[in-house]
């Protein structure tokens, strides 16, 4: 079985419609996806249709976005109830405060000489939720940069200018959030925030203590001794894998749908004791 339960549509910062996401993926031979987009469930409908009509495995998930001692930390909330009132409720108002961080990282690029990147990231999202690679689109088609990559390492990548992180709530919150909604918490691609290992496994043990139930031990494609990293701490603070391939967009092959390790069989998988899921 592939399971793929990181994936983003164009419900938040994808580029595919939640219908294209589903079709993709059964044609990479995921038999169980998770539509994880960033604080914000608006694809989960059309997208379990689809899965449905194409007799594929699909959970209602969704990708949080929290701040650990000021750093940001993403908390995927998988098999969620997305009518619960605690969840859609802090869902509704991350949506407002990625409103308001938006329109912090447009004040920031204006002060750098950018002016109209609220105006024009807002037309690239059309109904999504506003986020950076909005903003590093609209950088591009204006000429700003010469490519995305550009964007992130000059204005929008970690410690720049739009790297704005603190109006997140806090992991426990979140955590507590996905909780109330009957999912599982899992902490979203830990290799990638670049912290010390006494700092990651200092999150991993506080996120265990508020309820969290897991760590993605693969996202996407990595290399073997990251994998064998976090299937260490995986085992060490006695939490369940999950794996995915955090995709956005097709060409992108480091984070193509399915395209990615298989979890060490020692491990629990996150989807061991959900019903139907083999």
């Amino acid at each position: 079985m592939i399971a793929d339960l990181h994936t983003h549509s164009n419900a938040s910062d994808g580029i595919l419609r939640p219908e294209e996401l589903v079709s993709r993926a059964k044609s990479q031979g995921v038999s169980l996806l998770a539509l994880t987009d960033h604080d914000t469930t608006a694809g989960i409908d059309a997208a379990k249709r689809e899965a449905i009509a194409a007799g594929m495995g699909f959970i209602a998930c969704v990708e949080i976005s929290t701040l650990w001692n000021g750093i940001g930390i993403h908390i995927v909330g998988l098999n969620i109830d997305t009518a619960e009132p605690t969840l859609a409720n802090a869902l509704s108002s991350q949506q407002n405060i990625r409103d308001e961080r938006a329109k912090e990282i447009a004040a920031r690029l204006a002060k750098l000489g950018v002016s109209g990147s609220y105006e024009g990231a807002k037309q690239i999202a059309g109904n999504a939720e506003i986020g950076r690679p909005h903003f590093a689109q609209h950088l591009l088609n204006e000429g700003v940069v010469t490519s995305i990559e550009q964007a992130f390492k000059k204005y929008l990548g970690a410690g720049k200018p739009g790297d704005v992180k603190q109006l997140w709530p806090d992991v426990r919150e979140a955590t507590a959030w996905i909780r109330a909604a009957g999912g599982k918490a899992v902490i979203a691609h830990p290799d990638k925030y670049k912290m010390t290992r006494t700092k990651l496994r200092a999150l991993i043990e506080d996120f265990k203590n508020h309820g969290g139930q897991a760590i993605e031990v693969i996202s996407g494609l990595q290399t073997p001794n990251i994998t064998r990293d976090m299937t260490g701490l995986c085992e060490r603070f006695a939490l369940e894998a999950s794996c995915g391939s955090d995709f956005h967009q097709p060409n992108a092959h480091w984070q193509e749908l399915g395209s990615f390790g298989k979890l060490a069989p020692h491990l629990t998988p996150v989807w061991h004791d959900w019903p139907n899921v083999a």
